[in-house]
């Protein structure tokens, strides 16, 4: 039976963004994926205080830049979820969905990654996944070895993908948007004119 390789990104995508297809094209091609899995987060435990967009049109961006990718597919496993979703409840379903005969890769930025020993079950994470870790601007020397103490072996079950270091984020666009300057080539076309038909990241916005 081949094994059916499956890239999983998830984040709040508020709003998705050109880096983020640019990680999961990258890592789809160098890990041989069948395709990867946009997976929005709920209302994820660790930014709990950060005010996010409403799920409906973070779902909708999201949709709306996979579409002409039949590589690229979007996961609303979280979002199903009313309380704060934590990854390995997450890999836990998604295994069970997809059946014995698939792998899971499970992409975070090095960002992330600095943060996974104080995630739900982390060891346990890294063994019923693989976890694949990109470089981000400004967190690249980032040392795999420093979870071991925390995660112990994690290091040896984490693989590096080198991508291209786009320096995107989603706070700067969010920001831009609020002061009125161009977010054009920062994300796909129909995610800006999506932000634009539904005013978000505006001043006093009332719509999410």
């Amino acid at each position: 039976m081949t094994e059916y390789r499956v890239g999983v990104l998830g984040g709040t995508f508020d709003p998705v963004h050109l880096g983020h297809l640019i990680i999961a094209e990258e890592v789809r091609q160098k890990l041989g994926l069948q395709e990867v899995l946009f997976m929005p987060a709920g209302q994820p435990w660790l930014k709990g205080e950060k005010d996010i967009s409403a799920v409906e049109h973070r779902l909708e961006m999201v949709i709306l830049a996979t579409a002409s990718d039949p590589y690229l597919n979007v996961s609303t496993i979280e979002l199903e979820n009313a309380e704060p979703t934590y990854s390995i409840d997450t890999i836990i379903e998604m295994r069970a969905g997809l059946g014995a005969g698939a792998k899971i890769y499970f992409i975070v930025g090095f960002d992330a990654l600095a943060e996974l020993h104080l995630w739900k079950e982390p060891k346990r994470l890294v063994e019923m996944c693989q976890v694949v870790a990109v470089r981000r601007p400004g967190h690249g020397g980032f040392d795999l070895r420093s979870l071991d103490s925390a995660i112990p072996g994690a290091s040896e079950r984490i693989m590096i993908v080198d991508v291209p270091q786009i320096d995107i984020s989603a706070t700067d666009i969010r920001r831009r948007v609020a002061q009125r300057i161009s977010i054009k080539y920062l994300v796909p076309e129909v995610v800006e004119t999506y932000i634009a038909a539904n005013r978000l990241y505006v001043e006093g916005r009332s719509e999410n």
